[in-house]
């Protein structure tokens, strides 16, 4: 086994979708089977789409997941799908290049410069110190002080203090870690802001009311996403979590009018629409929107 960087493109021409997928020709299936039950990193480039015109993109390493199978594509020939399971976003995403240093060693020249013709390949294996080294960049040290630091730092198990103890490859797979990233992540997006209610309640120190929701359920193979993420208040979290709310693709707000008391309707907002990101990439994706209206919501 071992590691790989898998490139995907914002708006991909492939039939990618990073937190369970990524489609290939069958030029990188070796690379990719030598990646097999191992993790892999995404990698996304300048280009945001199949035109070559295009820019903007991160040019940076922005989460990891683990490469749970291989199998071809039923409908293209000599093309594959690449299924992983336990995807997560990191805190920032890792450029690939910070200062002197290339985090992929084969990127760089022996001058100094970029390997053009190793950058090319959407698909390459990594090695295994670089892959914990980009990890190590990828995901910010937890504090006491932090947003979600209660999760390990408050009452620590002796499970917990090992967690905290172990480096990021080995925590990635664990519950409490996912949890405290994904809140992260998604709170940071919405601006610590309830995206139904439009409210941002901080307290004293600063920490937000807010919850970070799972539109598709984590019992249900939902991915510790941004795109699979809303940032909510308790009471409204409550609500989409037992499918008195949802939302349609155009981002309008679904309502169980039957089952929500009036005075509960007061906390969402007026315009009955999503308050969505910033940044269009952290918007919720259609088809974890999609499943919950089709097994969530009561409507």
């Amino acid at each position: 086994m071992a590691k790989a960087v898998f490139t995907t493109k914002v708006d991909p021409a492939y039939d990618d979708l990073p937190e369970q997928r990524y489609h290939f020709p069958r030029t990188y299936l070796g690379v990719a089977r030598g990646a097999l039950k191992d993790w892999i990193v995404y990698y996304e480039p300048r280009r945001t789409s199949a035109d070559l015109s295009s820019s903007g993109g991160r040019q940076s390493y922005f989460a990891t997941a683990l490469l749970e199978d291989i199998q071809p594509d039923p409908h293209l020939a000599n093309h594959y799908y690449a299924y992983v399971k336990d995807y997560l976003e990191f805190d920032r995403p890792v450029p690939f290049r910070e200062g002197d240093h290339y985090y992929e060693s084969k990127l760089r020249k022996g001058d100094g410069s970029t390997n053009k013709g190793q950058f090319g390949r959407a698909v390459r294996l990594l090695r295994e110190g670089e892959y914990s080294l980009i990890l190590a960049a990828g995901f910010e040290p937890k504090t006491d002080d932090q947003e979600g630091g209660q999760l390990v730092h408050e009452g620590d198990s002796g499970d917990e203090q090992l967690l905290r103890d172990r480096p990021f490859v080995q925590q990635v797979s664990y519950r409490p870690f996912r949890d405290q990233v994904f809140a992260k992540g998604v709170k940071r997006a919405y601006n610590n802001t309830c995206a139904i209610s439009g409210l941002q309640i901080l307290n004293g120190r600063g920490r937000a009311e807010a919850q970070a929701a799972h539109i598709r359920p984590v019992k249900d193979a939902g991915p510790d996403s941004v795109r699979n993420g809303l940032a909510l208040s308790a009471t409204v979290h409550w609500m989409f979590d037992r499918g008195l709310i949802s939302i349609k693709d155009d981002y309008t707000l679904l309502l169980n009018k039957a089952s929500i008391p009036n005075r509960a309707r007061g906390l969402i907002n007026p315009q009955r629409r999503l308050r969505l990101p910033a940044q269009s990439r952290d918007y919720p994706h259609r088809r974890f929107l999609r499943y919950h209206r089709r097994h969530v919501f009561k409507g």
